[in-house]
């Protein structure tokens, strides 16, 4: 399949929300190439900058690239974007924003984003290292190898390690545990490494699902984790002592009726993929099912949020 690579020139104050915008739109990735931050993380010594080019080190803005399949829906995808991106600029006051796109073939996209993901340490524990690079692990470190392939998900986004610290705190010992949207796997994943007794990672996207099974075999954890192709909790057996999900609100408040049935007594739910202005649609939602708030945490205008059966 080939791709159209949607480039976005943007200042710093909006770069989540464009991410997001590219996430609710079912992107098959994001690169946020932000100069910036590639020089703190070579100051620190975690990244080479000599990898990247003079032109990105050199950039005042930011660039973020989103990646849309060339399929049926491209141009309504594209429309959808170009209003939303409007929405944006409003919100933030007239924030400069300038788009570009460019085809792209699947196997060029799939290895032009490789230098900008460097081994991580998310939250006490669990460390995410591309299975291409090299990692010297510390007392205490659950590392992941992770090749995310095409589909969402290193780790690095806020979302996502806003789950990975949470599945740090509440995951138990012979927990069972449901990845509702799982991407790469990098979630069910963490869970398993952290004790998890089985875990069913569920993902509508079959390139999510190829990624997945992928990742769960590079870490050796196949008599742990099942991977399914399954629209949110269709295809989940039995109840879980805990359902994590990582998408965005509006699924999720869809989402909460299947998960009240999936659950076991005193079961918890973590869901996060919220932007902020969302936050109190999901509690609502959630209160309205009869759930009791544990805890809400949140990080760079994104919201995760703990709730109880």
């Amino acid at each position: 399949m080939d791709w159209l690579e949607v480039k976005i020139t943007t200042g710093q104050g909006v770069i989540e929300g464009i991410a997001n915008i590219f996430h609710e739109l079912g992107a098959g990735g994001v690169v946020i190439e932000d100069p910036q931050l590639i020089a703190m993380y070579a100051q620190r010594g975690q990244w080479d900058d000599h990898e990247f080019s003079q032109e990105i080190l050199q950039r005042q803005e930011v660039l973020v690239k989103g990646y849309l399949p060339m399929d049926n829906f491209l141009i309504a995808k594209l429309e959808e974007l170009k209003q939303e991106l409007e929405y944006l600029k409003v919100r933030m006051e007239g924030a400069s924003i300038e788009l570009n796109v460019t085809e792209v073939q699947e196997e060029d996209w799939a290895n032009s984003w490789k230098a900008y993901f460097k081994p991580e340490k998310i939250g006490e524990k669990i460390v995410i290292k591309p299975s291409w690079e090299n990692y010297e692990s510390g007392p205490g470190d659950l590392v992941i190898e992770l090749d995310p392939g095409m589909a969402f998900g290193t780790g690095n986004h806020a979302t996502t390690a806003l789950c990975i610290k949470l599945l740090e705190e509440y995951v138990r010992p012979d927990m069972e545990l449901f990845d509702v949207g799982t991407g790469s796997g990098i979630l069910g994943i963490s869970a398993a490494l952290l004790g998890a007794k089985s875990v069913q990672a569920l993902d509508y996207d079959t390139v999510a699902v190829e990624a997945a099974c992928s990742n769960v075999e590079l870490n050796n954890l196949q008599n742990i984790i099942s991977v399914s192709h399954s629209d949110l909790l269709a295809k989940a057996w039995g109840k879980a002592d805990l359902i994590v999900a990582n998408i965005v609100a509006d699924i999720i408040k869809r989402l909460i009726p299947d998960v009240v049935g999936k659950l076991k007594p005193q079961g918890l739910f973590i869901a996060s993929g919220i932007i902020d202005e969302r936050k109190e649609d999901v509690l609502e939602a959630l209160e309205r099912y009869n759930f009791k708030i544990i805890e809400i945490k949140e990080e760079a205008g994104w919201v995760a949020i703990v709730a109880q059966r």
